[in-house]
């Protein structure tokens, strides 16, 4: 299942904002091709803001659900803005609500993967407040959804080029889920250190600028994960941003859009031994266009595991 949302559209951070609506669009574009026609696409809901209060009780987001109905832009953070009511509001919750969906319908049998094609991105969302383009942590919401339900053991494996440092604040002390990242290193946030464990259930893995497939691809097959196969996931959670791409603008990788379809299937090998082959994926970074419908296509067709190949 493909899970979005036309208030996902809505979302704009002003002219010339990287995170702009003409991310999802292109991305959806691409999901549009005939490979792609026989995955359902479901209308997300929005997710519940005793959920969202749950996974973020900081103050900050008081001011962004109070916020909803004026006239006027919020900034949130230097990089992050809501904009005027109500469609930013309904955009992070509607992309927090395909993950918490998603989860659902892979808990309940009615598929056993789901992609969110879903903006505003949400890894860096701490609890305490909203930064990096992210206003609700999407993923962690879904994380919360899964152990609500009674699983266990849950794995978040985050291949953004930006540390996800708002997923690994809201699990670093929690057994029950373990979170995997590679990153460029340095760059922001200026999380995501080797000596960031956890309670041994967080690993990260370093990138320097310049990195391409041979480093990726060496740091998910040799660190990462080897740690989630020994973890055992019951349920598997990614969050996919593209921005690791030799084209993508902000950052400094040299990643191929088919190291994204290779993680992607070993990933998916995982979920087969361990999740039932249950995986949910949601939309992260990725700021170049072609990147994002060439990688964000890849991702997708290897996560379905279509025959044919994406055009």
């Amino acid at each position: 299942m493909i899970y979005t949302h036309a208030s996902c559209l809505l979302h704009d951070p002003g002219a010339g904002h990287p995170e702009s609506p003409d991310r999802l669009r292109t991305l959806l574009h691409a999901l549009s091709a005939a490979p792609f026609a026989g995955i359902p696409r479901v209308e997300a809901t929005a997710a519940a803001q005793s959920l969202v209060e749950r996974v973020h009780p900081g103050s900050a987001f008081h001011q962004v659900f109070t916020h909803a109905p004026l006239a006027d832009a919020l900034r949130l953070d230097a990089d992050t803005v809501m904009h005027p009511a109500p469609a930013s509001l309904d955009a992070a919750l509607h992309a927090a609500g395909a993950v918490v969906n998603a989860v659902d319908a892979v808990l309940d049998g009615r598929t056993r993967r789901a992609f969110c094609a879903v903006r505003p991105p949400g890894h860096h969302a701490t609890p305490a407040r909203p930064m990096g383009f992210c206003v609700f942590n999407n993923i962690a919401l879904g994380v919360t959804r899964a152990l609500d339900r009674g699983l266990l053991r849950i794995a978040v494996l985050d291949f953004d080029v930006h540390h996800g440092n708002g997923t690994q604040d809201c699990f670093a002390s929690d057994p029950r889920v373990l979170f995997a990242s590679s990153h460029q290193w340095p760059l922001y946030p200026g999380s995501g250190r080797l000596d960031e464990t956890g309670v041994g259930n967080v690993f990260n893995a370093h990138l320097p600028s310049g990195s391409g497939s041979r480093e990726f691809r060496s740091a998910w097959r040799e660190q990462l994960l080897p740690a989630v196969d020994r973890f055992e996931p019951e349920l598997i959670l990614v969050s996919a941003g593209f921005d690791a791409h030799r084209l993508d603008p902000l950052a400094g990788l040299d990643v191929e859009t088919e190291d994204y379809a290779w993680l992607t299937q070993q990933i998916v090998a995982l979920a087969q031994r361990h999740a039932q082959g249950r995986v949910v994926s949601t939309l992260e970074g990725g700021y170049s266009l072609t990147a994002l419908a060439e990688a964000g296509a890849a991702h997708v067709h290897a996560l379905f595991d279509l025959e044919a190949r994406p055009d």
